[in-house]
């Protein structure tokens, strides 16, 4: 569609705008027709390489993505889209982006992710996504943005066997302390909501996959150990299941709840996004070697600490408030992601 033939375009700031869900949604936003804000602190959790090689996706070159703080007041919509390389836990910072950019949306991806790894660095999820989601909540507020989507997780269903996961169900008992933040942010948005007024809409995410996915992810994993013949890790001896969703699908879900209206009036909702066919752990890796042409050495583990062992969504309430329907199959979407690993990666 010519963009002056689309709808009024809208000005989103999206946290995590270098990590991969976030560079699809700004991709996604800018072929649309829309401008945005993108921020990520870039923090070396996974390849920072990664990261700089999608934002170059998006007309942001290294050296723009590098720069700090100063490049708030300077940044302009050159390409309909800036950058800024910053902590989403800064108070003073958040704020003058606010003040900068009149802002017509926020689409906050922007978290430490990872169950293990709260394991090992507590401190980290407590920043970003408690400090970090309280300082983007008082920037809705003071700045009159009139919607919030965020990003949630399938994590905060723990070992539930209550399947598939409804939204309703009771999630007070997280195994993880990424699942534990995650919870924590359905509350303070709630409270939020109720008291200043804007609308929240939470995604509990599925097991996401795809082109240009997190290295610490298990398509990514898998498929590395495979080509180049290292043992894989299989937990839980392979006795597992996940709602593997494709980005596709997870972007289109995203753009719905940003830019569309609801059938649904309340102004705080929360969402499962998943594909609603959970796949056995096994059966994903077999698939992977099939897309690969070569078999993987499997070393069998034990369940790991804060994992689950099933997800399952039942996303029918976002197909009656948003008319969300996955449509990517797992092994279409697996061959897809090998695709893109070996031309990114020359395997």
């Amino acid at each position: 569609m010519p963009l002056e033939n689309r709808p009024h375009p809208k000005t989103v700031l999206v946290t995590g705008a270098a990590g991969f869900i976030g560079f699809h949604v700004s991709k996604a936003l800018l072929e649309a027709g829309h401008r945005v804000v993108g921020l990520d602190n870039l923090n070396d959790y996974y390849d920072v390489n990664l990261k700089l090689a999608r934002l170059a996706q998006l007309g942001i070159d290294k050296k723009d993505a590098l720069q700090e703080l100063n490049y708030i007041s300077s940044a302009t919509f050159g390409n309909r889209m800036i950058f800024v390389k910053m902590n989403l836990e800064d108070r003073n910072a958040l704020p003058e982006l606010f003040e900068k950019h009149s802002i017509d949306s926020v689409c906050n991806l922007a978290a430490q992710a990872g169950v293990r790894y709260s394991l090992e660095n507590p401190e980290a999820y407590a920043d970003s996504n408690l400090t970090g989601f309280l300082n983007v909540l008082e920037c809705c507020r003071n700045y009159k943005v009139p919607k919030l989507v965020y990003a949630s997780s399938s994590s905060i269903y723990g070992n539930s066997d209550a399947v598939p996961f409804e939204e309703t169900a009771n999630v007070d008992h997280p195994v993880s302390l990424y699942a534990a933040t995650k919870k924590a942010n359905e509350l303070m948005a709630h409270a939020y909501t109720h008291l200043y007024g804007f609308e929240s809409i939470g995604l509990r995410f599925f097991t996401v996959y795809g082109p240009w996915g997190r290295p610490d992810m298990a398509m990514f994993l898998f498929t590395d150990a495979i080509i180049n013949n290292k043992p894989l890790k299989v937990f839980n001896n392979g006795d597992l299941s996940r709602d593997f969703t494709y980005i596709d699908d997870i972007v289109a879900g995203i753009m719905a709840t940003l830019l569309e209206s609801s059938n649904n009036k309340s102004s705080y909702k929360l969402y499962n996004i998943g594909n609603s066919q959970p796949v056995q752990l096994l059966e994903y890796i077999e698939a992977i070697e099939k897309a690969l042409g070569k078999t993987a050495l499997k070393e069998m583990m034990p369940m790991q600490p804060g994992d689950v062992k099933q997800t399952f969504a039942n996303v029918s309430r976002l197909k009656t408030d948003f008319n969300y329907q996955p449509t990517t199959e797992v092994k279409q979407g697996i061959a897809t992601f090998v695709e893109w690993y070996r031309e990114f990666y020359g395997a």
